[in-house]
């Protein structure tokens, strides 16, 4: 029994570990002039890194993406040479977009659009099949983005912007957890025009508050 009790709390164990730190499997040449042959394991956490902290943003980047990309490469691993997308200008949404496809810019693979109905437009190359991303409606909390564009505004005390970050904690707990089809929806495009411009004029919206002192109230 004793034995029955411990293999269920690390199987349980497991399971948390993987829901927390999602993974996906991607193609890329093996060195500066090389053949493509080399795989990767990407994690959420990776990403973290990258963009510098985790957040819902970005797990709804990678949780998102990570089903598009599979509807494009449903018998193969994900071939990030063969790969270009457009994302919203989120900063989480653009540099999820970046990190799991290695796409940019200046190679006609990558730009940024909030013009389009999707959090992503994800192609391949090589047979044009496109998959628009957006979240399901309703899945997002209203309070989030509410308190969110008071907080883009600089009009969130310390403590205020403390009761953000722990709404947007839950819902990271909620996308990490729950099936993925149940959270987005995954639209074949047949009539996408990669159509790339260039901006910098888009507002980084997690430095925003940077400088705001820390919540001195003792419930929060």
């Amino acid at each position: 029994m004793k034995f029955l009790f411990c293999l269920i709390f690390l199987l349980l164990g497991l399971g948390s570990t993987f829901a927390q730190n999602p993974t996906i499997k991607v193609l890329d040449t093996d060195f500066s002039k090389g053949r493509l042959n080399k795989t990767t394991i990407l994690t959420l956490e990776d990403v973290g890194k990258f963009h510098g902290h985790l957040c819902d943003g970005l797990a709804l980047g990678f949780m998102g993406l990570r089903e598009g990309l599979s509807m494009l490469y449903p018998d193969s691993i994900i071939d990030r040479t063969n790969t270009r997308i457009v994302s919203k200008s989120s900063p989480c949404i653009t540099d999820i977009a970046i990190y799991l496809t290695g796409a940019r810019y200046q190679y006609n693979s990558f730009y940024v659009s909030d013009s389009i109905p999707y959090l992503f437009i994800v192609q391949r190359k090589d047979n044009s099949k496109t998959i628009g991303i957006k979240l399901k409606p309703g899945i997002k909390p209203y309070a989030i983005d509410s308190l969110g564009k008071l907080a883009n505004d600089g009009r969130l005390s310390a403590c205020e912007l403390n009761s953000l970050k722990k709404l947007e904690d839950e819902f990271t707990q909620y996308i990490l957890q729950t099936n993925p089809k149940e959270i987005f929806v995954l639209v074949e495009i047949t009539d996408f025009n990669w159509d790339p411009k260039l901006s910098n004029s888009f507002i980084k919206t997690d430095i925003i508050n940077k400088a705001k002192s820390n919540c001195e109230g003792k419930n929060h």
